[in-house]
């Protein structure tokens, strides 16, 4: 028995699963089979420029859902995607601009998220408010305060949230994190993390009129108004402050994720970070060098490192996590693992799937059958914290020390004001 499987299992025997979806919720041996038209879940897809095309993709060829609507500020992707859709299944989905419109069907069962980070805590509260269950893309938020109301939204709306950290539900990295939980390699004290990359400069911006194709008012949605700059969109709102949460909130937050769950631990009670925005004259506000330090009050540590600019990382990866007890380490690379006694002598492998398959899977079936999916948004909040904290600490040259019952900053005003932000009139998230 996987275990996929067994976690499933031990959810419904104590009684997890919540009633009221108005889904059917058959029990199938493979998630995986094509569903029947009634057993579908219907989704609207939120922001498809980019990795929302791979999710429609795949939802797609999972054979379980309908998409009945894209949505996208760009009305080029949403064309795009919505061909592409329609070529894939029996009816065609609605182009939107507006996601809101999503909200308003009654059919609709979930709504995905995928547009940019200033936009996935707030989109998400509404879908729960609109009774919609949701597969939110990383980071769960743009602040903490923002992750903190969408368990709530979650929460009192009983959805399901799914945050897409994917190796949450890679049959591998289940395997590898169990070994180190189960006592494999030890008492287990330190993980190392790491995302290393070859970015290009992003240049320098001038404020020019907006595209035809593009609206701008709904793109910033929640944000406060700034000019339209021409080099902001698609993708390099990820290293402004006002939109993004850098390479940290980007892509550490995966490598985090496992490690915090390879730990066993929740909140730390320390946080520091150093590095700066070295290698490019250009437009980018977030470090493209950085390191922090997260300290556990279990006496575990936890470090990422993040270089945009240099692709060598350690163990000659670009991305990475290694766990270091005092009987050996685990190093989760790809998709699979390694295990390692103390004097470096490999003793153990494995591998399996990666990609989207089993994520998407492990969504809808929480979706079906009520229980708390792999990446539920409460795990998703604590993981994609840590980007928050360390972002933090950066942006204010100090060392946090923060409450270890909910991360909380404690005695540090100018940190604490980053906890939330302010937000274009009418758009405040409400639970």
């Amino acid at each position: 028995m996987s275990l996929h499987d067994d976690r499933r299992l031990f959810l419904k025997s104590t009684g997890a699963a919540i009633a009221g979806y108005g889904l059917t919720k058959t029990a199938r041996a493979d998630e995986n089979a094509p569903a029947s038209p009634n057993e579908r879940v219907v989704l609207g897809i939120m922001g498809v420029n980019g990795r929302g095309k791979a999710i429609a993709r795949g939802m797609l060829a999972s054979g379980q859902v309908e998409i009945a609507y894209i949505c996208d500020v760009d009305q080029r992707a949403a064309d795009d995607v919505r061909q592409l859709v329609a070529d894939g299944q029996t009816q065609a989905p609605k182009a939107v601009g507006d996601f809101r419109r999503i909200l308003d069907d009654k059919r609709v069962d979930a709504l995905v998220c995928a547009a940019p980070n200033h936009w996935h805590a707030p989109a998400t509260i509404m879908a729960c408010g609109a009774g919609k269950h949701v597969y939110v893309e990383k980071p769960c938020s743009y602040t903490p305060a923002e992750g903190e109301m969408a368990i709530q939204a979650a929460r009192k709306n009983n959805r399901v949230v799914q945050m897409g950290t994917q190796r949450r539900s890679w049959p591998g990295v289940m395997e590898g994190v169990q070994k180190v939980l189960s006592g494999e390699i030890g008492n287990v004290l330190y993980a190392r993390t790491w995302y290393n990359n070859r970015r290009g400069s992003i240049g320098h911006g001038k404020t020019a009129p907006v595209p035809q194709w593009l609206d701008w008012e709904l793109w910033q949605g929640p944000a406060p108004r700034r000019p339209f700059k021409d080099n902001v969109v698609h993708y390099n709102w990820h290293w402004h402050w006002h939109w993004g949460n850098g390479e940290l909130g980007n892509n550490g937050v995966h490598a985090l994720d496992v490690a915090r769950w390879g730990l066993d631990v929740t909140y730390p009670n320390r946080v520091t970070a150093g590095g700066g925005k070295y290698r490019h004259d250009d437009d980018q506000e977030t470090p493209d060098t950085m390191m922090v330090t997260y300290d556990f009050p279990e006496q575990k540590t936890i470090t990422w490192e993040g270089l945009s600019w240099s692709p060598l990382g350690p163990h000659d990866s670009g991305f990475g996590i290694s766990f270091h007890g005092t009987d050996g380490s685990l190093i989760i690379l790809g998709s699979g693992y390694t295990q390692y006694d103390l004097k470096g002598n490999e003793v153990a492998s494995g591998d399996g799937a990666g990609g989207d398959k089993d994520h998407f899977a492990d969504f809808l079936g929480a979706v079906r059958d009520g229980s708390r999916p792999n990446a539920d948004i409460e795990k998703a909040h604590q993981s994609t914290l840590l980007c928050h904290l360390g972002n933090i600490a950066y942006r204010t040259s100090s060392t946090l020390h923060t409450d270890p019952a909910n991360g909380h900053i404690q005695d540090h005003p100018e940190a604490q004001k980053l906890w939330s932000r302010s937000y274009a009139k009418g758009w405040e998230p409400v639970v």
